[in-house]
């Protein structure tokens, strides 16, 4: 099944400041996080995005806050960001199939966000190299319980030119600009 920019929207899961410098290979996620973002944008895919108890974890890192531009970050307390009913109206509202994920940790928030979108209807397609754990093994085992459970994995660059569809166009070249 192939992915289409007018079907899909864009999750960022919990990048927050007091969590992430703990997080498995950090400072390349954040790299891969913020092209990925940049690069919905650049297709107009709409962005929603969650921050677990801001209180405790603190706001979205200053990369992908900078990236994101204007957001208004949705706060939730369950570690499925389907708990949250704002996050769920707005995802219906939108009317959008495929919700591409990105964000931490895959153990947790990511792998029961993505349990929850599958049992709602929704197919995440999960962005192995935009999302991480504190630990790699965490991580592996995560991935592997998704893509059983049904969810797409892919690479950020790989699903930037999925939803591109064509080259030669100026939104292709945009995004190979970001991606190199």
């Amino acid at each position: 099944m192939k992915i289409q920019m007018d079907g899909a929207v864009g999750l960022v899961v919990d990048i927050q400041e007091r969590l992430f410098p703990h997080i498995f290979e950090h400072e390349q996620l954040a790299l891969n996080a913020v092209k990925l973002i940049r690069g919905l944008r650049v297709l107009d895919i709409p962005l929603l995005v969650t921050q677990q108890y801001t209180k405790g974890l603190g706001p979205t890192i200053a990369a992908i806050d900078q990236a994101l531009e204007q957001y208004k970050p949705v706060e939730k307390l369950t570690f499925s960001c389907c708990g949250a009913p704002e996050l769920m109206d707005s995802l219906a509202q939108l009317s959008r199939k495929h919700v591409i994920l990105l964000g931490i940790e895959t153990h947790v928030c990511v792998l029961q966000t993505t349990l929850d979108l599958i049992d709602q209807g929704y197919q995440p397609v999960l962005i192995e190299d935009c999302i991480s754990s504190r630990k790699l093994n965490d991580k592996r085992v995560a991935v592997e319980r998704m893509r059983s459970e049904g969810a797409i994995v892919s690479t950020y660059e790989s699903i930037l030119f999925e939803l591109s569809g064509v080259a030669g166009t100026d939104t292709f070249k945009a995004i190979s600009k970001l991606v190199k």
